[in-house]
């Protein structure tokens, strides 16, 4: 396995990537909020830096506009592309955000797709389903797989989309802190539902729920509830020998420390 870092696409992309440099990792999921910088001339200079100090990016994680709201309640009205009002602006973020990624020469595309029903009956199942489709033409088109970030929906539900996508071409960014803050799911017993279609780990620590309205608290790397031993053991038991990629979602010097932190939690497990 591969270890890395989240690089947030901005315009001073040099300098995120010499930090990425300086931790002596060169692997890294390059993440994007933000489809105005997804431009040739940024393509360019992101080939040439990576290039020149010999990074590799996995995944290109593409995010959408409009609103956002993480919690139970807004998030299923707001996040991804289950609500119908938002749902095909952000399937062409999508496809642009996958154009973007064959410039960069990277071949997975990765997203939330938001609260996927739990019943495959509900429209809005069906909705979210058409507009991945459509997403998922372009990412073949340019030669890439399509991922799913796991968090907002169980194993079972996120694993049910995929073979009504026809299991062809999707795989699952795999995040254990996630399935514990949504309260969805032991990360380790939910390799056993979706470990054939994991592609890319983000390697993030958290607690479940502590009420119904809000998500979990996302901890430090081995902080959290996340059996990172047991983890990263499944994932070699399952044959998985793909990226792992460190992700604190916080910013300032506590960031830096925490994945630092991290690096060396994992280089012991990897």
């Amino acid at each position: 396995m591969q270890l890395g870092i989240i690089v947030n696409l901005r315009p001073d992309i040099e300098e995120s990537f010499r930090q990425l440099k300086e931790t002596g990792l060169s692997g890294c999921q390059l993440s994007a909020w933000d489809e105005s910088l997804f431009t040739g001339e940024i393509a360019e200079k992101i080939r040439s830096l990576t290039k020149e100090l010999g990074v590799k990016i996995s995944t290109f994680w593409c995010g959408w506009p409009g609103p956002q709201v993480w919690d139970f309640y807004e998030g299923q009205l707001t996040l991804g592309l289950v609500p119908p009002e938002y749902r095909h602006v952000r399937a062409e973020v999508l496809k642009r955000g996958s154009d973007f990624a064959k410039l960069l020469g990277v071949d997975q595309l990765a997203t939330h797709a938001g609260f996927i029903p739990e019943n495959p009956n509900d429209p809005a199942y069906h909705g979210t389903a058409a507009a991945l489709r459509d997403v998922l033409a372009r990412c073949r088109k340019n030669g890439q797989k399509l991922l799913f970030e796991t968090g907002q929906e169980t194993p079972v539900t996120l694993r049910r989309l995929m073979e009504d996508l026809g299991n062809q071409d999707v795989g699952i960014n795999f995040d254990p802190a996630n399935l514990l803050m949504y309260g969805k799911a032991n990360p380790v017993d939910a390799l056993d539902i979706l470990g054939k279609y994991v592609l890319d780990v983000h390697a993030k620590d958290g607690e479940y729920p502590v009420d119904g309205r809000n998500l979990g608290e996302e901890k430090p790397l081995g902080k959290g509830r996340v059996d990172f031993p047991r983890f990263i053991a499944r994932l070699k038991e399952l044959g998985y020998d793909g990226p792992v990629t460190i992700e604190r979602e916080i910013s300032g010097g506590r960031q830096r420390k925490d994945i630092l932190d991290a690096i060396q939690l994992l280089k012991g497990l990897l």
